[in-house]
């Protein structure tokens, strides 16, 4: 999961970083440094932003899987 990612699947389901912090049980430096792309969290606090934003509905595109090639984000239907 990208920085850009995560602040695009926030954006889908209308949270802010507390709210991801939150749902992630995480602190809120932690979300907003990764979000700026000023340091990469642990594989478990990833792991957990992920795992927050994939039980909101988001569902994580890798880079196959969008027409230009890069990564993306959407909501399940």
């Amino acid at each position: 999961m990208t920085p850009a990612q995560s602040r695009a699947a926030c954006g889908l389901v209308d949270w802010s970083q507390t709210e991801l912090a939150r749902a992630s049980n995480l602190s809120e430096s932690t979300v907003r440094d990764f979000e700026k792309g000023r340091r990469v969290p642990s594989v478990n606090n990833l792991a957990a932003i992920k795992r927050a934003l994939e039980d909101a509905g988001v569902i994580f595109q890798d880079d196959g899987a969008m027409i230009d090639g890069g990564p993306g984000v959407r909501l399940k239907r």
